[in-house]
Order: structure tokens, then C-alpha cells, then sequence
């Protein structure tokens, strides 16, 4: 079955975050998809200043520290420097690289010397075949565990567009590859001080992905996407989530 990893854009309060995780928690062992929740303590790439960033890495790592005991689920959170690379670890089982960060030896290889599974976003401004560099900069650090994961190349201003044969691409570098759904159906700085996006996008993308060969989905919602302090057009509704999934194992079961 294919993993996946999903959670608000931003950690909001605990409360949202714990509201996120059960309902995800609960779809995912009814349908039997390997799941671990993700969320950022630090969102240091808004577009505008003014924009929500999060608690910080302390606040942060702590609620997603409460989440992990509570819930018994796994940690993805991502960093953008690399002395966030230890603290993180002590919480995140998967360490997630940002797309924009993505060529960044340094914090790769800081990222790469926790041992957590380093989880790498495409640069929305590479080809797939260059993120065998990014791969070998994190091998080359002592680490092996390694996803990579396509969220849509820049296609003129504001906008992605998603080349599925990426996928087998990057699988061919002998890691396993994450599809953004809902990060590949954004409008990057769209709405001029924040990003836009479509999520009617999702599902049709996130099928494709999967009949590509994706090994895992990885999606932001939320209870209130309108409402979300950050990727708000993109995200899907919590409440929807649970047919999705069930729409895209018939797929994967499928394909397989």
C-alpha cells in the first residue's frame, strides 16, 4: 500500500493539530494506509513578511512531540536551517527538505547525519534527472534513507504543472518517490501577498501519480482550508479525505 503523509500546512494551535491527526488517524487504519502526520513549528518561506509563520521550534516540536506519545503516530516536520536538524530529530521520524532548499549542501547534510528518513521536495525550478545530486549529497553524508518527493515545476508566472514521468525518473535513482498533491495544484505568490491554488486538482493528479508509480501521497488539509492561516486554496477539507483515500487505494489496487 502506498504511505502517506499529510497535516496542516502550518502548526495553528495544538488543538488543530490534534483535531488533524485523529481524523487522519482513524481513515487511515480503517483503510490500512501507512500514515504519518506532518506539520511545520516554522514556515520560513511566506511570501509576504507580514504572513503566519508558526509557534517556533521549540512550541512546535513540542506540540508535534504530544502528538507522536498520544497518538502513536509517526513526525514529518521540515527545517530550514541546519542547526534545526538536531532538535528536529528528536521528534521527526522524517526530516523534510523544502523544494526551495533542496540544493542546500549543508543543510542536507546536516539533515542527512540524524539518520531520520530525509524526505527531499523537488525544486519546482529542476528536472527530475537533477535530483540525483541532491540523493548523492545526502548518501555521501552516511545516510541511505532517502525519499524524494515531486510537487510541480514552475510553468510561466504563478503557476506549476506536473510532469508524471518524473516519477519513474527519480524512482530510477533507487528511492522511493512522494507526490505533493496539493503543493503540485498551487499558485505560487497567486493572490500577490500569498499563494492561491485549485484543489479540485487534487484527486485527478494524485490518481495519475499513483498510476505512475508514486510509493506515497503526501496532502495538506485541514478542518477549514478557507480559513487555514497558510495554503489555504490548496488544501482539502478534512472532512473529504476519507473518500479520496478510498477512491485512490481502488486505484493503487489497481495498478498492482
Amino acid at each position: 500500500m502506498f504511505q502517506l503523509i499529510a497535516g496542516p500546512c502550518v502548526i495553528e494551535t495544538e488543538e488543530v493539530c490534534f483535531d488533524i491527526a485523529e481524523g487522519l488517524k482513524a481513515v487511515t487504519k480503517k483503510l490500512d494506509i501507512p500514515f504519518t502526520f506532518k506539520a511545520s513549528f516554522d514556515k520560513a518561506n511566506r511570501t509576504s513578511y507580514s504572513s503566519f509563520r508558526g509557534p517556533g521550534i521549540e512550541k512546535g516540536l513540542k506540540i508535534l512531540s504530544n502528538i507522536k506519545d498520544s497518538l502513536s503516530v509517526r513526525i514529518c516536520t521540515d527545517i530550514h536551517e541546519a542547526w534545526q536538524a538536531g532538535p528536529a530529530a528528536e521528534v521527526a521520524d522524517i526530516i523534510q527538505i523544502p523544494a526551495f532548499l533542496c540544493r542546500q549542501t549543508d543543510l542536507l547534510v546536516a539533515a542527512a547525519k540524524t539518520g531520520k528518513i530525509i524526505n527531499i521536495k523537488k525544486a519546482q525550478f529542476l528536472a527530475p534527472w537533477d535530483m540525483e545530486n541532491c540523493v548523492e549529497k545526502v548518501r555521501a553524508a552516511g545516510n541511505t534513507n532517502i525519499m524524494l518527493c515531486e510537487r510541480g515545476t514552475s510553468f510561466g508566472y504563478n503557476n506549476l504543472t506536473v510532469d508524471m514521468t518524473g516519477i519513474p525518473t527519480m524512482k530510477s535513482f533507487g528511492v522511493p518517490v512522494i507526490f505533493d498533491a496539493t503543493h503540485s495544484v498551487q499558485k505560487p505568490g497567486g493572490n500577490g501577498k500569498s499563494s492561491g491554488g485549485n484543489r479540485a486538482f487534487v484527486e485527478p493528479l494524485a490518481k495519475a501519480a499513483i498510476a505512475a508509480g508514486a510509493d506515497g501521497l503526501f496532502f495538506e488539509t485541514h478542518p477549514n482550508p478557507d480559513e487555514a492561516l497558510s495554503d489555504g486554496p490548496n488544501m482539502v477539507p478534512l472532512r473529504d479525505m476519507e473518500l479520496l483515500l478510498t477512491k485512490l487505494v481502488k486505484v493503487y489496487n489497481a495498478v498492482h
